[in-house]
Formats: C-alpha cells, structure tokens, sequence
C-alpha cells in the first residue's frame, strides 16, 4: 500500500492552497520537506494559479518546526550530514521565497523553527490569535538551519531578531505584529478564510505587475538603494509592455472596471 501523502494542494479562485497535514504537529521531516517543493514546483508551472497560500492541517500547528527525530543522526554521521540535511530544507524554503506570484502564510498555530522559517519565505503572513512563532533551536544547541538567521533580521530588524535567536523564546501573535514578523491577526476559527480572502483580492490585481512588484523588492534588497532605482526603472518600462497596463489606463479613464488578463 502507498504511503500517504502529506503535502497536498488545491485550485480555489486564482490560489494554490498548500495544506501540510503531518500529525501531530505537521513537522518539517525530509519526506514533507521533499513534498513541499515538488508542490511548490506544480504550483509554479500552473498558469491558473496567481497567489500562493500556505497553511498547515489541525489545530495544533502550523509547523511546528523540524522533526527532532531526525537530528540524532546528524550528531552521529560523518561530517557534512547537518550541511546535507540544511541545503535540503533549504531548496524547498527557497522555492516559496522564489515563487514567481504573491505568496501568504495561513499561521493557524504553532509556528516554530522551520515552520518559523517557512513562513518568513512568504511574502506576507496571516496568523490566528492562538498562534505561538518562534525560533527555537538554541535550545537545543544549535541555529535556525531553514534561512532564519537572514530572513529574521531582513524583516525585523537586527537586535530584535538576535533577542529572538538568543533566547529562544516563543512570541504570542500579537506581539509578531507589533514587530512587523506577521501582517494581520485573526480569530482562530477565520484563519483560512481571511488568507483566502487577502488572496483573492490579490490575484484580482493584474498578474505582470504584481510579478514585477515582487522582483523589484526582493532584488532591490539585495542591492545599494542606487541599484535598486535604476532596476525600478527597468521594470517599469516593462510593465508597460504588458497588455493590463492598456487596460487598466483605459478603464480609469472611461470610469469603469478593468478587467485584467494577466498578461
């Protein structure tokens, strides 16, 4: 008999949704971590997909980190296991950070260690009340091995990021907004739906420029502010290239509604 799959995802309205359903605590094994990214790949090839939502199954966790069981033979094997073991949760976080359209975290709980780091790979992130983030590997003496150490301190900033690797600490998620880890807060019981919600209305925005927003800001990071404007210009030059640009002009000046063609 086949085993079951634990990384799943569906079509609704313009979103992949992604459920990664690992009970009990939808933990980042290699198995689910190499069912990520062969979802992340389907999802990326599907024209029809324009915003990509990623949530976990049940109530306890989001995920909850990376499965503990796993680690003992990163301490006993030969060394570069932990390197091995680190590139490959890498490639399948990177594929989220990567994505071509407007990624979103569902955090309808725990959210720890590598669950931490894969939403930090989305673009924006919704979390239920309930939800608990946090990096805590240095309790078990070691570091975030899933990009948390970079993506943490681009988005909060650099002491508070260390305060959180430091210590280890779970924050509530109220507090995640306060530091601009999460975008938006929710009653538990409207999680989904408030993900979906904030989906929708992005992929009614028009697919090209919301691909070229994304490079703007993701390669503009990673440039001196000069780089980053004269890539800004490039790209809008290229947007008006597209036909949703015609479109959108057009309809603001007759006052009435686009309707966009993602292309």
């Amino acid at each position: 008999m086949s085993e079951k799959v634990l990384v799943t995802w569906q079509k609704e309205d313009g979103l992949g949704i992604m459920t990664i359903n690992s009970p009990p605590v939808n933990a980042l094994s290699e198995r689910v971590i190499s069912e990520v990214l062969s979802c992340v790949k389907e999802m990326e090839a599907d024209a029809e997909v324009r915003v990509m939502i990623v949530t976990g199954a049940g109530e306890k966790a989001f995920v909850a980190g990376a499965d503990i069981k796993e680690l003992p033979k990163l301490i006993e094997g030969k060394a570069g296991a932990a390197a091995e073991y680190s590139k490959n949760a890498h490639m399948a976080i990177n594929a989220i950070d990567n994505f071509s359209k407007p990624t979103i975290a569902a955090i309808n709980a725990l959210a720890l260690g590598g669950g931490c780091e894969l939403a930090l790979a989305c673009d924006l992130r919704v979390a239920s009340k309930k939800a608990l983030l946090g990096l805590p590997e240095i309790k078990l003496g070691v570091l975030p091995g899933g990009g948390g150490t970079q993506r943490l301190p681009r988005l909060v900033g650099e002491a508070k990021a260390k305060e959180l690797m430091y210590l280890g600490n779970f924050i509530s998620a109220d507090e995640a907004l306060q530091i601009g880890l999460v975008n938006r807060v929710v009653p538990p019981e409207e999680i989904l739906e408030a993900a979906k919600g904030l989906g929708k209305e992005i992929a009614g925005r028009p697919g090209m420029a919301l691909n070229l927003i994304k490079q703007c800001v993701d390669r503009g990071l990673q440039m001196t502010l000069e780089e980053g404007l004269r890539l800004e210009i490039d790209l809008f030059d290229r947007v008006f290239l597209t036909e949703d640009v015609k479109e959108g002009v057009s309809a603001f000046i007759e006052k009435k509604s686009p309707k966009f063609r993602h292309c």
